[in-house]
């Protein structure tokens, strides 16, 4: 079973403002999480990305046949996505036990959402 694995955005990785220090720490507590997927073939080298704030980003609206761009910064900060993975699990319980082994990958609550990849 394919999935997607999503880092969900906080108010902190929206504003790009977790101290340099504590993201040190953070991206080496994940780096040696991402080693760990590899060398259990749960996640293929480099199917792992961290995205800039929504603020760099847009958006393509589409109303049948109109197209409109929206320019970042997006609302619901709690919606967004700030980081992803790909896996291969057996099921959804190996995911999610993956997931609780995580290092928390925001300084404050955060979330991460698992998604089948259908097909």
């Amino acid at each position: 079973m394919r999935v997607m694995v999503l880092v969900k955005a906080t108010e902190d990785s929206e504003k790009n403002s977790i101290p340099k220090a504590q993201m040190d720490q953070m991206l080496k507590e994940m780096g040696e999480f991402n080693d760990e997927l590899v060398k259990a073939g749960i996640m293929k080298q480099g199917d792992c990305d961290g995205l800039t704030p929504s603020s760099k980003g847009k958006r393509v609206g589409f109303d049948g046949s109109s197209r409109t761009v929206i320019d970042g910064p997006f609302g619901d900060t709690g919606a967004l996505v700030a980081g992803f993975w790909f896996w291969t699990v057996k099921d959804m319980d190996e995911a999610v036990a993956w997931v609780k082994r995580c290092p928390n990958p925001m300084p404050g609550p955060s979330e991460i959402e698992i998604r089948p990849i259908d097909g």
